[in-house]
This record gives structure tokens, sequence and C-alpha cells, in this order.
């Protein structure tokens, strides 16, 4: 579905993605991790349009699509959260949803929105103002949810966990699973905690100062030296995973 070759994306003398080459499949589910300012929600950028880069090819369904207009990425069928929700304001719920469906396909279809509510459970403030009247955890599935009213064929998401307490995070785990089976998408996920990522996803790509650094089953993964070393400093397996406990967050930006 969709093949990264040697994508590269800088800013000026930075590159924060460098020639990173990945691929993923349809129906499958792949965590991207790697420490702060690996270069991870620059990749998904470049993904959807909103980075242009340097050198690479991005295909979806076989086109290249790195120079197509973000929206027309959309409406083939790439949809995307993004870290920190960003809600239409003075919109209500429903009417953030009417404007990602009308840019993601064109057109409004009310029985897919009200699935797409109900789904979230967000039918209930589905008339309150999405930039006032919502929680943390209602907003993060607003983000969800506009991004699947574009109806996606492949989903990014980008840390839709991030700032949930224990029960939040588990609920929303649950969402994103049942997400995954009854809309048969493509995901990638951004997030910072082993646990998570491990539960998602069959496969885990790791960056690292931009590069791409390790890709393969999340206990492999967590268990390469190169993956120790950019989070831990050091290759010894058992002390390394005791050092990042259950979270990946590296300190370098």
């Amino acid at each position: 579905m969709l093949e990264l070759d040697n994508l590269s994306v800088r800013f000026g003398g930075l590159a924060a993605v460098d020639g990173v080459s990945l691929r993923v499949d349809s129906h499958e589910v792949l965590g991207l991790v790697g420490p702060n300012g690996a270069g991870k929600t620059t990749l998904f950028n470049a993904i959807s349009g909103l980075a242009r880069p340097a050198g690479g090819t991005i295909r979806f369904n076989g086109a290249n699509i790195v120079r197509t207009a973000l929206f027309r990425r959309s409406r083939l069928g790439i949809g995307r959260t993004f870290q920190i929700p960003q809600p239409m304001h003075t919109l209500t719920v429903r009417e953030n949803l009417i404007v990602a469906q009308r840019f993601g396909t064109g057109r409004v279809d009310d029985g897919r929105i009200d699935e797409i509510l109900d789904f979230t459970s967000l039918a209930g403030k589905a008339g309150s103002d999405a930039a006032t009247g919502l929680a943390l955890t209602e907003l993060k599935a607003l983000e969800v949810a506009k991004a699947l009213a574009t109806n996606p064929r492949l989903l990014l998401l980008d840390e839709v966990l991030a700032g949930l307490e224990t029960v939040g995070k588990r609920r929303f785990m649950t969402m994103l699973r049942e997400l995954h089976a009854r809309f048969g998408v493509a995901m990638i996920v951004i997030e910072h905690d082993i646990e998570t990522i491990s539960t998602l996803c069959q496969r885990v790509a790791v960056l690292d100062f931009g590069r791409l650094i390790a890709d393969g089953t999340p206990e492999a993964v967590f268990r390469d030296p190169a993956v120790m070393r950019s989070y831990t400093g050091t290759s010894a397996g058992t002390s390394a995973e005791t050092s990042a406990g259950t979270s990946t967050g590296g300190s370098h930006a």
C-alpha cells in the first residue's frame, strides 16, 4: 500500500528524515517509535503532504504522490491525526466531522458521520462546541473521528494516547483495535509507550536522528542493540530494558 524509498526531508542543513525506506501493507498496523526529535512527525508530514521531501519517493497504491496536493492525498485514502488536538473553533463536534469529510471525500454522508460518532463515543457530544465542550479523552477521540470521516485506507496516528491516564489509555487502545478490525484500515502509530506499541502493532520501525535503524517484530526490535543504544546509551539487553521501563521517550531533540 505505502512504499517510501530513500525519503529525505531537510530544514536548512538539518536532515529531519534521512534516506528512509519503508513499506506498509494493506490492513497492517505498524508502530513508529524513536527518541524525541527523531523525525517521526516529520515523516507523517511528508506522507500526508504537509512537508515537501528533499529527495526520494512516496508511493501509495503504486502511484508516486511526492508532488500530489494534500487534499488529493486525503481523497486517495490517507488520513491522519495530530499530537495536539486541533478542533475547528466555533464548530460543533458534528460540524468538525462534516468539514473533515467534505475535505477528504468531496461530499457529506450523514449516515457515515452518525456511525463514526457512535463508534468514538461522541454521539452524546455531537452538538457541543468542539473547542470548549470536550475533555482531553474526547478531544483525542475527535481527532480519530475526523480522520475516519475522510474514509481513509491508511491512518496515521500521531501520539493519540499521549497525556491520557491509565484507564483512559486502555479504553482508547481497545477502540483502536476495534477500529482496525471494523474499518479495515492500515495504521501507522507513533507512540512512546512500549506496552501500547507491543499490544497494537505487528511490526515496529525505529527512527533515530532521521534514519531508520530497526524494522521488525516488537520483540525483536526492543531487544536490538542499536535501539538500546538509541534510548539508553547501552547495548546490554537486561540493563537497557530495565532502564527503558515501559516508555521509549528519549532525550535528544
